[in-house]
């Protein structure tokens, strides 16, 4: 759930994926948003 949040805000360019994954509380989430992004061929938009 909280991993589709993070993938919609970052697709709507309401977030940006450098910036949330820099935050440790949220690394968790990095594998499955990054899985969520390439099913929705946004993978352009995971930079590391």
């Amino acid at each position: 759930m909280m991993a589709m949040y993070i993938a919609q805000k970052i697709m709507e360019g309401r977030q940006d994926y450098e910036h949330v994954f820099s935050i440790s509380v949220y690394k968790r989430y990095q594998d499955d948003v990054d899985a969520i992004l390439i099913a929705e061929g946004k993978q352009d938009l995971i930079t590391k």
